[in-house]
């Protein structure tokens, strides 16, 4: 029974993809600020110290064909906090689906105020105005023939791509407010245009607030909105709030547009580690269960 679910889920995504096989576009997690340089290059170097951090999405979930993320990173920061650059991989994976992307990112920082003001207990977040670039190669499989359709021309023959990506990005962050737009996937459907693959280039646009509670700032909560464009396909929105108590803990939560809500909550344990647990409810008219993804993150120097 769950392999006739699993199949009759793939076809629905396929045949929604026309004529064309559709690439996953670049996988947002509810969570997404806890992995920013993954849709906005200029997120390299954000912190003054190393950054690595492992992530996955529905990995947990026991739907076989369910979405599946999982990725690697690492990101630091040179010349004298003046250029960012990180590194690392995301893999995809729907259905028969499966799409795999190494890229190194590099950002140039403008430091507005160097003598800016932060609580103690709070990230690096200097008064900076930060220009990205990426780039990359995206491997790219349809298990086609796994479906077993007969009689279609569509689904005779597996997909196997592989095309470079290129994309940039800018952030204006500061102690409170931060903005951001990035460009994914540049060029790459044209690139891939003879092979009968049409891979989406995602537009975001995002922001946040950061608002610190109590007379010593102790507590910051944090609202923000992330907005992705693609072409055919509607707006999608994210809404998020968060709060975090002197970066030992932070719960939030979320909804997306597409009909998902979502929950977080974040440890951070000897200075140096967070991990942070997320779980998404899906709409009951969307095909996928509920699922849950783990973040872990280490921080070199003075930590969170």
């Amino acid at each position: 029974m769950t392999k006739h679910i699993y199949k009759i889920l793939t076809i629905l995504i396929l045949l929604v993809c026309k004529n064309a096989i559709q690439a996953q576009q670049t996988p947002v997690f509810s969570d997404y600020y806890y992995n920013p340089v993954l849709i906005n290059p200029a997120h390299s170097g954000y912190s003054s110290d190393t950054e690595v951090s492992l992530s996955n999405f529905g990995y947990l979930n026991e739907f076989e064909g369910s979405p599946r993320t999982f990725s690697g990173i690492l990101n630091t920061s040179v010349f004298d906090d003046k250029v960012g650059i990180s590194g690392g991989f995301i893999s995809d994976q729907i259905g028969v689906t499966s799409a795999t992307t190494i890229f190194g990112s590099y950002a140039y920082k403008i430091l507005l105020d160097e003598n800016y003001n932060r609580a103690r207990w709070w990230n690096y977040n200097p008064n900076v105005l930060s220009f990205g670039l990426t780039t990359g190669v995206l491997f790219f499989n349809e298990d086609l023939s796994r479906l077993n359709i007969q009689g279609d021309p569509n689904f005779e023959n597996d997909v196997n791509v592989t095309v470079p990506t290129f994309g940039f990005g800018a952030l204006y962050n500061h102690n409170k407010l931060y903005i951001g737009f990035s460009v994914q996937n540049l060029f790459s459907d044209s690139i891939a245009s003879d092979q009968n693959v049409n891979i989406q280039t995602p537009y975001y646009l995002y922001g946040g607030y950061r608002l610190y509670l109590s007379r010593f700032q102790e507590i910051r909560l944090q609202p923000s909105m992330l907005v992705k464009f693609e072409a055919d396909a509607p707006a999608q929105f994210d809404f998020n709030v968060s709060v975090n108590y002197k970066n030992r803990i932070e719960v939030g939560g979320g909804y997306r547009s597409s009909s998902s809500f979502n929950g977080l909550i974040g440890l951070y344990f000897l200075e140096n580690w967070r991990f942070a647990y997320s779980y998404t409810a899906f709409d009951r008219n969307t095909p996928f269960n509920n699922t849950n993804g783990f973040i872990l993150t280490y921080k070199s120097g003075e930590g969170f």
